[in-house]
């Protein structure tokens, strides 16, 4: 009797195998059985590997429907599969897995939901899981793309009944299915826990972002004016850090820095440059905590160069997050005052309304302590009188207003709650040196860069 001829699995293929993706295939092997999910395991090279060729070129994989009646071709070895059209959808999806280092759901063409995981050796990328076995999709919808790929060749009533042993898989089904193999892929790595938890966290950090950029879409559909740069949400985040409310924090940041992508989304040199000015407002803020110019000059030297090497969006996000973290404990911390609640309660009142005249009275009233005694304990427990944290942070605004503005001295002292224009001129001196009009026709805070990316101000700031 004539021996059938097996499918060829390529010379010697095993001996290449990484043993990691070995001991993945067995594991998936119990996997597909508790959950009836089809499995796959594929190398560095995106390639499924030889050991599981023959439990894969069967019925049910539906990518052999695909190759067959679209590019016509059978499949007899690994490399065949080279030639799938869904091929670069597949390389694509674990791309995406890798780069987050988390689990990357998606469908193909025929409906057919996959997910796949990435696995790691000392932190080098030697595989992906790929689970898939389930309909994301009608049957019925299912199966008229078959029946169009086919280009008629098999009946409708053989494709039904080839896609009746495939169940429906809602939404929650799939995502846990996807969340037990990342498990799966997270115990057979090695040497790459850190990085796991740093590629989740980026991920649900650029999942927020993109969030908060779809809204953006909303209010400024494609043609209308962009937003300008929110100089009002770095004081909140500033009143949000003093106050020690860190997930507030953490909001205003990325609203932040939404707004800054959705304005300048292939300028990545600018946004680092923002990065580093909110570093240097919160840095200069962190003295006034108590904190030395010596010790805040070498924490300002180390932040800033993490900024520089931020590569791309997802590195640069990550970074400033850690930072406003870490500074957070740092900036005005009520911990330990003995006002805590009052000054809150006051402080919130200030952010809120600072824009325009507000007395010493409203404020106490606000924080819930008679006027002189809120005055002296401001003045103890916050380190200034309340009419110089008034000032200061109405020329903070005016400031960013007069080089990003084209409003007039006046029009910008109202808008930052001075009386009228002398007075703004004669406070605004006295804090920044110059007067409003010497210090726009300066150009304030030069925008342009130098050759180490820091602005002309940025660089003397950090130098004093």
């Amino acid at each position: 009797m004539k021996e059938k001829k097996q499918p060829k699995t390529g010379v010697n293929a095993s001996s290449r195998t990484d043993p990691i993706l070995l001991k993945a295939y067995k594991m998936l092997t119990v996997y597909a059985k508790a959950t009836g999910a089809m499995i796959c395991v594929h190398d560095h090279n995106y390639l499924p590997i030889s050991e599981i060729f023959k439990d894969i070129v069967t019925d049910k994989n539906t990518c052999l429907y695909c190759m067959k009646h679209r590019v016509q071709t059978v499949v007899e070895k690994i490399q065949d599969f080279n030639m799938c059209p869904c091929s670069e959808m597949h390389i694509n999806g674990i791309k995406e897995s890798n780069r987050f280092r988390g689990s990357y759901i998606y469908m193909c063409d025929l409906g057919f939901m996959f997910w796949t995981s990435p696995i790691y050796a000392e932190d080098r990328f030697v595989g992906s899981l790929i689970g898939s076995g389930f309909l994301g999709i009608d049957h019925q919808e299912s199966a008229a793309q078959m029946y169009q790929f086919g280009e008629g060749k098999i009946g409708m009533e053989e494709i039904q009944e080839k896609l009746a042993v495939f169940p429906r898989g809602d939404p929650e089904k799939i995502k846990a299915l996807a969340e037990l193999m990342l498990i799966l892929a997270e115990s057979l790595s090695t040497g790459s826990e850190e990085y796991y938890k740093t590629m989740k966290r980026r991920a649900e950090q650029q999942s927020e972002l993109s969030a908060k950029i779809q809204e953006l879409k909303v209010q400024y559909p494609a043609g209308s004016p962009l937003p300008d740069y929110p100089l009002d949400k770095e004081r909140m985040l500033l009143a949000a850090l003093r106050r020690g409310d860190n997930e507030t924090g953490r909001r205003i940041l990325n609203e932040l820095l939404a707004i800054l992508l959705f304005s300048n989304p292939d300028h990545f040199k600018y946004i680092q440059f923002r990065a580093i000015e909110l570093v240097v407002l919160l840095s200069r803020t962190n003295v006034a905590s108590g904190n030395t110019e010596k010790a805040l000059l070498e924490t300002n030297n180390q932040y800033l160069k993490r900024i520089q090497k931020a590569q791309n969006v997802e590195e640069l996000t990550d970074v400033l997050h850690s930072i406003v973290e870490r500074m957070a404990g740092q900036i005005f911390s009520f911990h330990g005052v003995r006002h805590a609640s009052a000054l809150r309660k006051a402080e919130r009142f200030i952010w809120e309304n600072y824009t325009h005249k507000i007395s010493l009275q409203e404020i106490a009233t606000a924080s819930g302590l008679s006027a002189p005694y809120f005055s002296t304990i401001f003045k103890e427990e916050m380190g200034e009188n309340l009419s110089s944290y008034l000032n200061r942070i109405r020329v903070e605004k005016a400031s960013r207003m007069l080089t990003e503005t084209d409003l007039s001295l006046s029009e910008i002292a109202g808008a930052c709650g001075f009386e009228d224009q002398s007075w703004f001129s004669k406070t605004f001196k006295h804090y920044i040196g110059v007067s409003p009009g010497k210090y726009r026709g300066q150009g304030g805070m030069a925008q342009e860069l130098s050759e180490n990316n820091f602005s002309i101000n940025c660089r003397r700031i950090i130098q004093e």
